[in-house]
């Protein structure tokens, strides 16, 4: 029986999913983000910016937005298992905190939305896609966004900015530009990386059963972009491998199938 290189390597691919190597590879890359997130708020947080000009701050930002993608990139990771395979606690807990430190999110609804969003992408069923009217990127982002607002959540969020604001010593700025700017423009980046620009259906209908597109872009630039979130189709077919796992595969299913 023939079997080509690429099966093999497909099938390396769950295999080592279940390795203790790769296993604490994962949570290592997982703790890291977190750790290198709340590291750089703090800093930031600390920094007296009164007075300085807001375009010099705009580096910052886009490394602290960067850092809050990789926050809900972690917790999607550990919604498919992938944080620490083999122990769910584990990833449910990861994924917990991660959600929970990006804006107070509840993890098991989100998790929940997002299995009906891979059981049935691009459909009326999927509670990311557009309702056939919200096609553009503005409307549909919206859209998206309502599809997971929560006035619970929002006001806890606006309680704890005020008690941070009235009880440490951080000034509103800071927080403004380091903790909520942030957030929303990394809910731009991951909505516009790993949903609009995937999923929206392009000239002459979708092609795979997972209706996603890749994002074929180089390794470096895929990984600023949005954390290899732009290997979408790849990531459909093979959910359960972390997002630093995405490059070889989308590689290795682009090579040359060879027999022998």
């Amino acid at each position: 029986m023939q079997i080509t290189s690429k099966n093999k390597f497909l099938r390396s691919i769950n295999s080592s999913m279940t390795n203790s190597k790769n296993s604490f590879s994962g949570l290592w890359v997982a703790l890291s983000i977190l750790g290198i997130w709340a590291s750089s708020l703090i800093l930031l947080l600390s920094v007296d910016v009164n007075g300085v000009n807001n375009l010099l701050l705009t580096p910052f930002i886009i490394i602290q937005t960067f850092l809050y993608t990789g926050l809900f990139i972690t917790a999607h990771d550990a919604m498919h298992g992938a944080v620490f395979p083999g122990n769910l606690k584990i990833n449910n807990f990861v994924g917990n905190l991660a959600v929970t430190l990006y804006a107070l999110f509840d993890y098991d609804k989100l998790l929940q939305k997002h299995w009906s969003h891979h059981h049935h992408p691009a459909s009326e069923l999927d509670p990311d896609f557009h309702n056939l009217k919200h096609k553009n990127f503005f409307s549909w982002y919206l859209y998206f966004m309502f599809r997971y607002w929560s006035w619970t959540r929002i006001i806890s969020l606006m309680a704890l900015y005020n008690l941070i604001a009235f009880t440490l010593p951080v000034s509103e700025k800071n927080l403004t530009l380091f903790w909520v700017l942030p957030s929303i423009l990394s809910s731009v980046q991951l909505f516009y990386f790993g949903t609009y620009i995937p999923h929206k259906e392009p000239e002459g209908g979708y092609t795979n059963i997972h209706r996603a597109q890749t994002n074929p872009l180089p390794t470096w630039l895929s990984f600023i972009t949005c954390y290899h979130f732009g290997y979408h189709e790849e990531h459909h077919e093979h959910p359960e491998v972390p997002w630093w796992g995405l490059p070889k595969v989308f590689k290795m299913q682009r090579q040359p199938v060879n027999n022998y």
